[in-house]
């Protein structure tokens, strides 16, 4: 054993092993014994090697700890006169076994200091399930076709983002059928966004300005997340306004560009979280109420709403009791993730207004997108 290893309590300082002299390191197979002889004394039992061991000398080798691998029979014969118990040895399938019921009580207490832990954590107040309510209802509002998006989408032509393109100025293809299908989509997702924001007490209370700034600031991010939760690993689509599943390629071709990958990414990863109506919700508020958006004038304001909303989805998703570990924290990446998507588009709209015809941008396209 490696100098410095644990030594258990019960040993006196530097204890010999009762089979060669060598320090202990605890007690084994009955003896106070080192790891070596532990180690012989196991591998002999197990692999049945006894029989095969002979003594050149008639069974009088002295076994020390520079001899004691000289002769195998004599160290054996020692080990066994010292007490060693060969039924203590456990063959290879009880030694699995074994393994298996320790991992399988590492796994329990595991199991249960988790379900310790969420108890100790704090559930929503009757305040915040009031605003949790609000939210949810909300998004429930605003979001096209709800809980039966998967009756009504129609997946979209394959012919649709694989037809004539042009080239944008940071080198990606576009298909301008494709781009133009998408505008027309996204009109209504925008709107759709502003509503469920209006629904919001905290929201309208702002100045219209603010609403404005924050609006602006998060309008790609929620209608990235409104499509990520609804991908779908089948098909490897997204589905977009509650009506029509694209593929990656679809998505890409139709303008989005490096866009779409961070979000097909984004909806394969969300999945694991099984996310429902409440948290998607809340994690839609968190993206409106944030503070650090260019122009915004009631920061703190801004902030402390946030801040309200975030306690709010802690406390409810310690209700919810996921089994993942640190769901909590994993989702709030989440909202990086939404954060860079957000910023990555607002580049990408610089080189498609180069790009595209102005008559294929609709004008709430514009009027969000714009700086």
């Amino acid at each position: 054993m490696a100098a410095g290893g644990y030594i258990p309590s019960y040993l006196e300082k530097d204890e010999p092993c009762v089979v060669c002299g060598d320090k202990a390191t605890g007690y084994h197979y009955r003896c106070i014994t080192c790891e070596g002889c532990k180690g012989f004394f196991r591998r002999t039992i197990q692999k049945k090697l006894h029989p095969s061991y002979a003594c050149k000398f008639g069974g009088r080798c002295a076994v020390d700890r520079v001899t004691r691998n000289q002769c195998q029979e004599c160290r054996f014969r020692k080990c066994l006169a010292a007490g060693m118990a060969a039924d203590l040895v456990l063959d290879e399938s009880k030694r699995q076994a074994k393994r298996r019921l320790i991992a399988d009580n590492r796994e329990r207490r595991r199991q249960e200091e988790l379900q310790r832990s969420l108890k100790e954590r704090p559930e929503p107040s009757d305040e915040e399930w009031d605003l949790i309510r609000v939210v949810t209802d909300a998004h429930r509002a605003t979001n096209a076709q709800g809980s039966t998006w998967k009756q009504h989408r129609k997946f979209m032509s394959e012919d649709i983002g694989h037809g004539s393109v042009i080239s944008s100025r940071d080198g990606d293809k576009v298909d301008l059928q494709a781009f133009g299908h998408f505008t027309r989509i996204i009109t209504p997702a925008i709107t759709r966004v502003v509503d469920f924001a209006k629904k919001l007490p905290m929201f309208t209370e702002l100045p219209c300005e603010d609403q404005i700034v924050l609006l602006k600031g998060c309008c790609m991010e929620i209608m990235s997340l409104r499509a990520a939760v609804r991908y779908e690993f089948e098909s490897d689509t997204l589905t977009l306004n509650g009506e029509v599943a694209v593929k990656r390629e679809q998505l890409k071709n139709g303008g989005l560009g490096v866009v779409s990958d961070a979000i097909f990414e984004l909806g394969r990863s969300l999945a694991a979280f099984e996310l429902d109506d409440s948290e998607v919700a809340l994690l839609q508020a968190i993206l409106l109420m944030s503070s650090d958006r260019p122009g915004l004038v009631s920061v703190d304001k801004v902030e402390k709403m946030q801040e309200t909303y975030l306690l709010a989805f802690e406390h409810y998703v310690n209700h919810r009791k996921h089994a993942m570990r640190f769901f909590w924290p994993k989702l709030l990446m989440k909202v990086t993730d939404l954060r860079l998507i957000g910023a990555c588009h607002s580049s990408r709209i610089l080189h498609m207004k180069v790009t595209c015809p102005s008559e294929l941008f609709p004008p709430l396209f514009l009027e969000v997108f714009e700086d």
